[in-house]
């Protein structure tokens, strides 16, 4: 019952995001690190991923976290967002210096381009089902090569990282904000932790297509 009444009240929408929006940046970071791999060769990549497959029911319990986190951070997101309108129906003429970025100012368009992408990406790399090359669950390394030699590919994974990456600017600070690890700032633009996450993981997930279309990693 007080869970009930926790997740109906707006502070409490407002820290299941935070939270929920946290362990997604954890996993994103540590995804990222195994992406990376393509970079050492066919052997580390897939030995990852092998590691990854091993790990049996502790790999489903994390994948189980990670779906429940994004089922609860996309809906608290939506009933939150449909508070605010019902709550002021004609917006300000100008945004509060709280939230006055392009990254603040693009959440929610940003959040469905990420909601889409990992559909998408799911039925990509982990199940196969729109490989547009032929498809092998233990050759990760050849499946990431194989489909990011294919132009448009690479660019639609490059523009969603775009989404990713001004998402985490805002969405990081504004998680540790509402958890109260840190205080609110007039300087919107001063938020350095959240600006290096940000930036690493744009620069890192980019390089990887974009280094495979350049024919640096074959």
């Amino acid at each position: 019952m007080r869970l009930l009444v926790f997740w109906r009240s707006t502070i409490g929408k407002k820290i299941v995001m935070a939270v929920t929006g946290l362990i997604f940046v954890g996993f994103v970071i540590a995804h990222l690190s195994g992406n990376l791999l393509v970079f050492r060769g066919p052997e580390k990549l897939n030995s990852y991923s092998a590691f990854l497959r091993s790990l049996g029911a502790l790999l489903w319990v994390a994948r189980g976290v990670l779906l429940v986190s994004v089922v609860l951070h996309a809906i608290a997101a939506y009933q939150l967002a449909a508070r605010a309108r019902a709550a002021r129906p004609v917006g300000y003429q100008q945004y509060d210096h709280q939230v006055s970025t392009f990254a603040a100012r693009t959440m929610r368009w940003g959040g469905t381009i990420i909601l889409v992408f990992v559909f998408l990406h799911l039925l990509h790399f982990t199940t196969g089902t729109l490989q547009p090359v032929p498809f092998s669950e233990h050759d990760v390394y050849a499946n990431v090569v194989g489909a990011f030699r294919i132009w448009w590919v690479a660019a639609l994974y490059i523009i969603a990282m775009v989404a990713l990456g001004l998402h985490l600017y805002h969405g990081a600070w504004s998680s540790v904000r509402t958890l109260g690890a840190i205080q609110p700032s007039a300087h919107p633009l001063r938020r350095t932790v959240a600006a290096a996450v940000a930036v690493l993981v744009w620069l890192g997930f980019t390089l990887v297509p974009v280094a495979i279309l350049a024919g640096l990693v074959r």
